[in-house]
């Protein structure tokens, strides 16, 4: 007998919603067998689902993810598969040192106009007090 799992099972293994999971069944990412009203997930649907959660984790839209995933049934020798997947992830690696570069300059001017403000704020409170127009001076 092959491995079978209800959505609840794979949801809590994947730390994700049944709602997630129906979701991606939706989009026709996955596509578990019926039994009446209950669904039953095969290793190839695990496979898939796994395949689904990485590619989020890295950022992939689900378009991306069902082009990478549809290669892997056209293609079984996965040549292709792995080939569009070292392409995507060459193309998301630029797009993430883009974004970190950004980040740190972004940084790299809030650092300077920290100091400048902790600068200001530190004069301004070494300044003696002047007493506003039409105060007089205590003393």
């Amino acid at each position: 007998m092959t491995e079978q799992w209800g959505i609840a099972e794979l949801a809590a293994e994947f730390g994700v919603t049944t709602r997630t999971i129906r979701f991606y069944e939706d989009k026709g990412l996955i596509s578990p067998e019926r039994r009446g009203q209950r669904r039953v997930y095969h290793p190839r649907d695990k496979v898939r689902l796994q395949l689904i959660m990485r590619g989020k984790r890295l950022g992939f839209s689900l378009d991306e993810i069902q082009a990478m995933i549809d290669l892997y049934d056209a293609d079984p020798s996965e040549v292709s598969q792995l080939q569009l997947f070292l392409d995507k992830l060459r193309q998301r690696k630029a797009q993430l040192l883009g974004q970190r570069d950004d980040i740190e300059m972004a940084l790299d001017e809030i650092d300077r106009r920290e100091k400048q403000c902790e600068n200001l704020l530190n004069d301004k409170q070494s300044e003696p007090r002047q007493p506003k127009a039409g105060q007089q001076a205590s003393g």
